[in-house]
This record gives structure tokens, C-alpha cells and sequence, in this order.
């Protein structure tokens, strides 16, 4: 098999490419609003879905879609054309998914409660640190007792229980606060207001459909609308370093690539590192730095580099720089900081080149084979070959119920767990049952936990779904969503995300 094809990004008095296999060393796309980072950003996509790369990326202004449209001529793409002597250059079209928390302008987005797991959903709640130690011990007991927490309803009922038998637990797990308790029923009421109640359930997104390729071996893109979600900046941030954590976890070692197996965009990236506690930043570096060697390249698109922690940004080997703009004495050292982030080059001088630069233009620098940053240079964006902007709801629908993934999906699945578990256990209490929920953290044989056991004893993870072959039904989706939220351990524990892992105890 040949070597892929190193990427043409932009071209000045040299042509400027990404070689495939340095694109899992990450990447940055920077620079203020309206300079150009969209099209970069679709400029990529296109080819590394030509190369065969599947790609994952969140549509926050809505203009991504057109994608799935091959362009035309509108006369500032065919100046850039000409003007970087683009020679057999033609329009066409990429192969699109769509996706959408709300399920509106895509496939829905969800994952159960567990899947999240205590620390991200610490930060999607906005939990102070004893908050967020209640949290997690509300976690413990649903596992230690097998009660599935699916949607914020099982949630909520595991909480509401906690805290009226909190003395229960005392010995057990340590004072737990019935103010805690109320301050997170608080904030999962309001985080269900923003659109949380579509988003935690089932069925739960398999991360192994992002990995599609089309019949002529092209990568999927797969489009997340995110500009409705765009106003819970929070709910986004976390939502995708779910999915980063995820992709983590769930793909083995490979090393280096010839190419990636997918390629993650991080948009409106300053979002993800807005007041982080320390903790969760040092998970999120780790993760950054591992996950290259899982074939997956992450690019972080954002308006200043400064956005960026230091430790994360020293990861970002390929750079595209636009323009940045330098109204206050802040913003000149914010420049002059992104100039002194560049190989540099004695022809430039950089830092004045980033307040110089037009529309399309930007300050390139790729690693070379050995992995090493190429000097900076000044260039124009490649145009791109689909067209730019939106396309209409039709088109999108279309596309949408043509996806092998329709229908999978679509309709909501509400199965047994913690809340029907234990609403079922407080309105009919059997004479010398055990409580609902066990203090002891034990199986209790031929009682309430036993008959829950029972349910899932004999779930078994079916073999993930391979490229072009029929979307699973309805049954199998629910079974391998059942099989990645059970262990198979005495406890049963419910699975975390990697990040839940890493910071506390290990999946089971």
C-alpha cells in the first residue's frame, strides 16, 4: 500500500503540506474573529476525509454543512484559485454525518448518566469541591448496589434517597450534606433546562460511528450542530471532552500511523479551559498527550493561542496562525507571545506579520518527517473544494435519512434502572425486605438487589460494527449499551469515562 498523500494546506513562494503521518501530533487553528480559521478549519476536513481519515467536528456558527456540497466559482474562491495557480483544481462534495444533542438538525447525541461519570458531571453542574465529593459518593453507592443511572431521572432519584437516608451512609461513606444534596438538585434542574434531559439516556452514542468511510473510501465528517448548544457554553466543553475521553479509552495502542483513524476539532477551545480546576486540567493534558499514540489527531480551533494552556499548547506540533488583532497593551503581548511560539524565520518578522495578515492568510508551520516544526512561514489558505456556507434544512434532511446510522438512534429507549428500581421499592416494600438501597455496599441474596442483578446477569458485550455493514437494530444497541454500563465484577460497578478513571479507581 502507498503512502498517503501529504495534505497541500497553502501555498506562498513554497508549498506548505501536513504529512498524514504527523497529523495525530495534534494541531492549532488560530486567530481572531472573521480572518479566516472556518474555512482553514473546512480546508482540512476535505482532505483528510479524501485521504480515507474520518473526522469529528462541532458546527458553532452553523455554516459547516456545506460540505456536503460541491462548491463553485463565486469569484473570491476562483481569484485565490488563480492566484495560487491551482492547477486541475475542481469542486466537489465530502461525505457528511450529522449530529445534534437535541436531535432537531441531526442524529441525537446521547450517553447515560455513568458513562459521564462524577467528575465531568462535577463540571457540567458546576459543583465546589464538597459538592462534587457528595457527588461522587452518590456514584459509589449506585455501584456498589447495581442501580443503573441512565437519564438525570435515575439521577435525581439516587439523590433525592441519599439525602433522606443521608445517616445511613455516615459510617459508611462520611458526612453527606443534605445542603450538597440540594445544591446538585439545583443545578440538575437547571442543567435539565438547557437541554440535559435529551441528552443523557438512550441509546447511548457509539463512539465506533464516527469511524465511518463512504463506498469510494472517503472519512466520514461527522457534523455536531452546535450553535443551539453554543448558549451553555459548559454543557458544549464537556460534551466533547466526553467524547475525547471516550475515544481515549476505547481505542487500543497503535503508535505512529501512516495516517490518522480520525481526526477530532476542538472548536471555541478557550471554553474547555475557562475556570478548570487544577485536577481536571492535568487529566485533560494527560489524555492529550496519550491519545496520539491511539491514532487519533486533535486540533484545537480558538481566537489566541494565549487560550491554550502552556502544557497543552507545547503538544500542538502543526499551526495555522491568522491574523490577531492588538487594540490594548494586553493584546500586543498576546501577540507578541503567538509570534514567539513559531520556528522562526529571519525573513519574517513575525510578530508584526500577525497584524498584517488579510482574509485567508496565515502564518504556516507544519512538523516535518522527523517531527520537528517546520520554520514559519507566511502564506495563503488553500481554498476549499465544497462550498462555503450553510445549505438548506431540505438538503440537510435528506442527508440525514440517507445516513446508514437513521433510525438507530432516533427513538429514545427508557429501560428499567435506578428510578423505576427504586420508585418500584418505596411503593411496594415487601415484608422484611432489605432497603433499597443496601448501607452495607453488599449483594443481598433473594432480595431487591438480587432481582437487578438478575435482570443484567447475563449481558455480554456483542462485537462492535465494522464499516459498511447495516446499522445495529434497536436490541443491540440496547445490549451493548447495557454492556458498556455494567462491569462484570462482584460490585457490578457502573463504568466511568477515562477521565473519571485516571482521576479515581479504574474501569471495570
Amino acid at each position: 500500500m502507498s503512502a498517503p498523500e501529504p495534505i497541500l494546506v497553502a501555498k506562498a513562494t513554497i508549498e506548505l503540506f501536513l504529512l498524514p503521518e504527523m497529523a495525530n501530533r495534534h494541531g492549532l487553528i488560530a486567530g481572531a474573529t472573521g480572518t479566516g480559521k472556518t474555512v482553514t478549519l473546512q480546508v482540512l476536513a476535505e482532505q483528510f476525509s479524501r485521504l480515507g481519515v474520518p473526522v469529528f467536528m462541532a458546527d458553532v456558527k452553523g455554516d459547516l454543512s456545506g460540505m456536503s456540497q460541491a462548491g463553485s466559482s463565486v469569484p473570491k474562491v476562483q481569484e485565490r484559485i488563480k492566484q495560487l495557480k491551482l492547477e486541475n483544481f475542481t469542486f466537489s462534495s465530502s461525505p457528511v454525518a450529522f449530529w445534534d444533542v437535541f436531535g432537531a438538525f441531526g442524529h441525537p447525541v446521547r450517553a447515560t448518566v455513568s458513562e459521564m461519570g462524577p467528575l465531568l458531571l462535577s463540571r457540567l453542574l458546576q459543583l465546589n469541591e464538597t459538592q462534587a465529593g457528595v457527588l461522587n459518593t452518590v456514584f459509589h453507592i449506585a455501584d456498589a448496589n447495581g442501580l443503573l443511572l441512565l437519564d438525570s431521572k435515575d439521577l435525581r432519584a439516587i439523590l433525592q434517597y441519599v439525602g433522606e437516608n443521608a445517616a445511613q451512609f455516615t459510617t459508611q461513606y462520611g458526612n453527606v450534606s443534605a445542603a450538597s444534596i440540594g445544591a446538585i438538585q439545583r443545578n440538575l434542574l437547571s442543567l435539565e433546562q438547557q437541554g440535559a434531559e435529551k441528552f443523557f439516556g438512550e441509546p447511548a452514542l457509539n463512539l465506533d460511528d464516527f469511524l465511518q468511510t463512504d463506498s469510494a473510501g472517503r472519512g466520514v465528517i461527522n457534523i455536531l450542530s452546535a450553535d443551539k448548544l453554543m448558549q451553555a457554553p459548559k454543557v458544549y466543553a464537556t460534551l466533547l471532552l466526553w467524547m475525547l475521553s471516550e475515544l481515549f479509552e476505547r481505542f487500543p495502542e497503535v503508535g505512529d500511523l501512516p495516517k490518522p483513524k480520525l481526526v477530532f476539532f476542538f472548536d471555541e477551545a478557550h471554553l474547555l479551559f475557562n475556570d478548570i480546576p487544577s485536577a481536571l486540567l492535568e487529566k485533560i493534558e494527560q489524555v492529550i498527550r496519550l491519545v496520539r499514540s491511539k491514532g487519533v489527531g486533535v486540533y484545537f480551533v480558538t481566537q489566541n493561542p494565549r487560550d491554550i494552556p502552556d502544557n497543552v499548547l507545547g503538544q500542538l506540533g502543526n499551526r495555522v496562525q491568522h491574523a490577531l488583532r492588538a487594540f490594548t497593551q494586553r493584546d500586543q503581548k498576546a501577540v507578541q507571545a503567538a509570534a514567539e511560539t513559531f520556528r522562526a524565520n529571519p525573513k519574517l518578522k513575525t510578530e508584526a506579520v500577525l497584524l498584517e495578515l488579510g482574509v485567508g492568510e496565515a502564518l504556516v508551520s507544519l512538523l516535518d518527517e522527523k517531527g520537528q516544526p517546520g520554520i514559519v512561514e507566511r502564506a495563503f489558505i488553500c481554498p476549499p473544494h465544497g462550498q462555503i456556507g450553510p445549505i438548506t434544512p431540505e438538503q440537510r434532511q435528506a442527508i440525514i435519512k440517507a445516513s446508514p446510522v437513521f433510525g438507530t438512534y432516533e427513538n429514545a429507549i427508557d429501560r428499567e434502572s435506578a428510578y423505576e428500581k427504586l420508585t418500584a421499592a418505596h411503593a411496594h416494600p415487601a415484608p422484611g425486605a432489605p432497603s433499597p438501597v443496601a448501607t452495607s455496599g453488599q449483594q443481598q441474596g433473594g432480595g431487591f438487589l438480587s432481582s437487578i442483578f438478575g435482570s443484567f446477569g447475563g449481558a455480554a458485550s456483542p462485537p462492535a460494527r465494522g464499516r459498511g455493514r447495516p446499522p445495529d437494530s434497536l436490541g443491540t444497541m440496547m445490549a451493548k449499551s447495557a454492556a458498556r454500563t455494567i462491569g462484570s465484577s462482584v460490585g457490578r460497578e457502573i463504568v466511568r469515562g477515562v477521565l473519571g478513571s485516571i482521576f479515581g479507581g479504574r474501569r471495570r
